[in-house]
């Protein structure tokens, strides 16, 4: 006989501890001008509330109008749109084929297929879309490196690549280690294979233009508004610091801040990714040879990723890095110069020939790791209309698009194959309680970083340090 699934409470805490952002990314120092959206002031009803202003809050707004422009849509934004991940992430569009294995072992081949090249359709969307609307997001689709710095990591892709042939399919093209060191400007690069459909963007632009499209659509967004309180009846009512919202549906796009909801406490997780630019260099870019618009990152367990940028910058980043307990967002997660100090060293380490250039930028981000390294979609607390797509493991600036997808169609209550999903209220694999999982995190992040310090060196990593790293879900993309 199943459990019986537990009572929900009947009002849910959300972003009432959320930290304004009191440091932007380089890219949200370019990209925001004018003042932000209206404050929520006083009560007001919508057919659908949708809690999150970044990548799939608004995908889910632009598809619900798109299927249903009658739909009176409302969306809370805590601080702006795109001030947290969405805005601070290295604007890599990757598609699903790097989690192709993970997609069939837990969703099966068929399904597996249908959204690795559904991720491929997400890409293209994001162009189309931007083009309709005659806006530009730095949009390039040039492809995605997947590559090696250590021999230890050479031919680490060889599983991604097997499943991908056992499906019947070929989006990877593996590159001679000499195109691999051309492309990428530097001899520090072993190996590496590409996916050409992934593009690079400028991840605020793209935020941001999904806002400006989501107003034209009729969308009434409210920014510094942070939802601190949700009764779970129907209609649902969302309190904000100065008004309520009446919402017959509700849309929970709460990225790291999901965390606080209860179905949510163990299932994900909030880690750092930690990010620095360059002063633009494009004479320097064009002497080592790095002129192409990839996107590159290497094979290491907490990652390293980096581009160009349209007026020739550098921007690396790192993944994994600094753990949160629970649900509490520190402001290290705005900004950490102790962490960008590591990622400066990693990034001179790769590209010695750049060792004088000036680091003007740097910034934290939030990524919101599920346990499987899946996104968490379905029906919160088995409610039909408070729904929910989180757990994006740094991996949603081309997949938020099928989240919008998921949402729409659950908010909607259609019945098709984003409702049909078995990705949809799949059960999720939980992280251990607090504060067990706070420490452990980090005893296998030592784990890791000794690992990996005895891997630069070229020796053989210690049986404890091995060990203790086989615990870790890897970072950007799975090499499980």
């Amino acid at each position: 006989m199943p459990l019986p699934r537990p009572v929900p409470p009947p009002m849910t805490k959300l972003l009432s501890s959320i930290p304004v952002a009191g440091h932007r990314s380089l890219w949200l120092d370019h990209a925001i001008s004018g003042p932000s959206a209206d404050r929520l002031v006083g009560p007001t009803a919508a057919d659908v509330a949708i809690v999150g202003g970044g990548y799939v809050g608004l995908w889910s707004a632009i598809e619900l109008k798109h299927r249903e422009p009658s739909l009176d849509v409302v969306l809370l934004e805590a601080d702006i749109c795109g001030s947290g991940a969405s805005g601070r992430n290295g604007g890599f569009a990757l598609t699903w084929w790097g989690k192709i294995g993970l997609l069939a072992a837990f969703l099966g081949d068929e399904e597996a297929l249908r959204l690795a090249r559904g991720s491929v359709e997400a890409v293209d969307d994001i162009r189309q879309l931007f083009a309709d609307h005659g806006l530009d997001c730095d949009f390039h689709q040039d492809g995605w490196i997947w590559a090696a710095t250590l021999d230890v990591h050479r031919d680490v892709w060889s599983a991604t690549l097997a499943e991908c042939s056992r499906l019947g399919a070929a989006p990877f093209d593996v590159l001679a280690p000499e195109e691999v060191a051309r492309r990428t400007g530097s001899a520090v690069h072993l190996a590496g294979v590409l996916e050409p459909c992934t593009a690079r963007v400028d991840p605020a632009k793209l935020v941001r233009g999904l806002r400006t499209i989501a107003l034209r659509l009729g969308v009434r967004i409210y920014e510094q508004t942070p939802v601190t309180d949700m009764t779970r009846g129907r209609p649902a009512e969302l309190a904000t610091p100065r008004g309520t919202v009446t919402a017959q549906k509700v849309v929970l796009a709460t990225n790291v801040w999901a965390g606080s909801i209860p179905e949510f406490q163990r299932t994900v997780v909030a880690i750092s990714s930690d990010v620095i630019a360059t002063e633009p260099i494009p004479e320097r870019l064009a002497e080592i040879g790095f002129t192409g618009r990839e996107c590159v990152s290497d094979s290491q367990m907490m990652i390293h990723y980096y581009r160009t940028t349209a007026d020739g910058r550098m921007v690396f980043g790192k993944g994994g890095w600094g753990i949160a307990m629970g649900a509490r967002i520190g402001r290290s997660f705005d900004r950490s110069p102790r962490r960008a100090r590591v990622v400066e060293e990693n990034f001179r380490r790769i590209y010695p020939s750049l060792a004088d250039v000036r680091i003007t930028h740097d910034w934290s981000g939030l990524i919101d790791r599920s346990a499987i390294g899946l996104p968490i979609i379905g029906h919160t607390g088995g409610q039909p209309h408070i729904v929910h797509a989180v757990g994006w493991s740094a991996n949603a600036v081309g997949p938020s698009r099928i989240g919008g997808k998921f949402m729409a169609s659950l908010v909607l209550e259609q019945d098709d194959a984003w409702s049909r999903s078995p990705l949809v209220d799949l059960a999720p694999r939980t992280f251990p309680p607090e504060p067990v999982r706070f420490l452990g995190a980090h005893l296998v992040r030592a784990g890791v970083v000794a690992k990996e310090r005895a891997e630069l060196e070229g020796r053989k990593p210690g049986r404890l340090a091995s060990r203790l790293a086989e615990q870790v879900p890897t970072g950007l993309v799975p090499t499980e």
